[in-house]
């Protein structure tokens, strides 16, 4: 069975589409290579969401969509309430993602549908929070039948040329109207398009505490979601590689393609961990770039309703128990996190007294 997880075709964000197996440009769907999202009723964001029947396979595949259910719940008002912020990484959405059954590499199709019970029709696995989706009432379990009144592509690559038939209606259209079927009968449903940040977040397959960014993916290890202690705490890393993105710190550090690279890695059902030994090749961020990402990044989850006063304890806690010295751990790629805590400090402080004044929250 091939390493990939996935190939993944989600209609929350707007950027070109890059299938595991090609490209195709489009302005509505970002597809990746990353995590499912469990169906209705399956959500559980435990580590250890299996049920006794399960192979290890499905077991894996539980397990890593019900992390990926918790990151995108995070995401869902980091993404929606900060497209002022995003500069020209802001895009038109639709708000929710689909998938079927072959949204998987082929090998894990027959597991995906035991799994998840997806089968030929692109279903709704995800609705954004704050979407125009989401205040229409599409839900997960939709199944989608047309796009404008033409029949929506089934089977083997479905999402493809559903990109494709999207992608001309996000360009000239405020809204677009779909046929869905709900228990059994058809509802056709217009969804007005939703200005969002333009990045995918999703969960890498492994225990060190890290993240990573390319600038248009951002990926959050197992092992720092589970070092999170709450929603907060996961806004503030996510928020955090949101602002490296925005401010084009992995060009301006030249590691894009080392990024993309570690990405592609991990968010595979079976990475290659031995080539994330040392900092796998990453070069660590300069201390004007964390402070600059910092000051942003408190902003990016205020904006979103996340409490920020504890921020810098999360830092230092962060810090304490990996530091700089564990190798492949998220502050030996952001080192001085002592020297920044004033930084923090002073930026959570000038939040607060916008936010008691009722001033905009820009930077």
């Amino acid at each position: 069975m091939k390493d990939t997880l996935m190939r993944y075709t989600t209609f929350l964000f707007q950027r070109p589409i890059t299938l595991c197996c090609g490209l195709v440009s489009a302005s509505l769907l970002l597809a990746a290579c990353t995590t499912p999202f469990p169906p209705a009723g399956q959500e559980n964001t435990s580590t250890a969401t299996t049920q006794t029947s399960d192979g290890p396979e499905q077991q894996a595949l539980r397990t890593m969509a019900s992390l990926q259910t918790r990151i995108d719940r995070v995401a869902a008002p980091l993404l929606v309430n900060n497209s002022a912020l995003c500069k020209g990484q802001a895009r038109n959405l639709l708000g929710f993602a689909a998938k079927n059954k072959y949204s998987y590499t082929g090998e894990l199709a027959d597991t995906v549908q035991a799994t998840f019970g997806y089968g030929e029709r692109l279903q709704v696995t995800n609705v954004l929070a704050g979407s125009g989706a989401a205040r229409v009432g599409v839900q997960r379990g939709d199944l989608l039948l047309a796009i404008e009144g033409k029949p929506a592509p089934t089977g083997e690559n479905a999402e493809k040329p559903a990109a494709a038939m999207l992608a001309p209606l996000v360009r000239k259209q405020s809204t677009i109207k779909l046929t869905l079927q709900r228990n059994n009968a058809p509802l056709d449903i217009a969804i007005p398009l939703t200005m969002s940040c333009a990045f995918s977040f999703e969960l890498g397959n492994a225990d060190h505490v890290n993240a990573y960014t390319d600038s248009r993916r951002i990926l959050i290890t197992r092992g720092l979601v589970n070092f999170t202690q709450s929603d907060d705490e996961l806004a503030y890393a996510m928020a955090k590689e949101m602002a490296h993105s925005i401010l084009a710190h992995p060009a301006k550090q030249r590691m894009v393609a080392t990024m993309d690279g570690i990405i592609d890695n991990l968010i595979r059902l079976r990475p290659e961990l031995d080539t994330m030994n040392g900092m796998a090749g990453v070069k660590a961020y300069p201390r004007q770039l964390d402070v600059d990402a910092d000051r942003l990044s408190l902003y990016l989850a205020a904006r979103a309703g996340y409490n920020i006063e504890q921020a810098p304890r999360f830092w230092q806690r962060l810090a304490s128990q990996y530091p700089a010295s564990v190798l492949n751990g998220y502050t030996a790629i952001h080192p001085s996190t002592s020297s920044r805590l004033p930084a923090l400090e002073k930026t959570v402080v000038e939040i607060q007294a916008k936010q008691t004044s009722g001033q905009p929250l820009l930077p």
